[in-house]
């Protein structure tokens, strides 16, 4: 079996600025959350994260999209499951070390938070991150 090289890079490529747009509009969107649903309205965080997920996952919709089309990712299913995937391995270490960095927690501490409801929610809105350019049609 030939590995093409070009291709691989596209799929990496492709995964790695799926994961900026989404990430980049996700801190942006956190802050929004923290600091205007939560803090702003009095809702809890696990409401605050309700209102913010359908954002996200819309966004990211039309995320993949644009850039399975600009970039021409073909290869079908598996190609845009390895964009998914290493976009997926971005975001969870991206959000890791700021966790760590920003918050002052351990690794251990910020898995921990997956514990809790609205930490559950973001994470299962992530794994929908990730499917989403599986999910969507390969460009013709």
């Amino acid at each position: 079996m030939r590995v093409d090289v070009g291709h691989s890079a596209t799929l990496l490529w492709a995964g790695f600025l799926y994961f900026l747009l989404v990430f980049a509009l996700g801190f942006l969107m956190g802050t929004v959350r923290t600091l205007g649903i939560e803090a702003g309205l009095g809702v809890g965080r696990l409401l605050a994260v309700l209102i913010e997920l359908p954002i996200m996952l819309g966004a990211s919709w039309l995320a993949a999209g644009f850039l399975l089309r600009r970039l021409a990712v073909g290869g079908g299913l598996l190609a845009r499951i390895v964009m998914g995937g290493f976009a997926f391995l971005l975001l969870i270490g991206a959000e890791a070390v700021l966790s760590v960095v920003l918050a002052g927690r351990t690794l251990a501490q910020h898995f921990a938070l997956y514990g809790e409801a609205s930490h559950a929610l973001g994470l299962l809105g992530q794994i929908g991150f990730a499917l989403i350019p599986a999910m969507r049609t390969a460009p013709p």
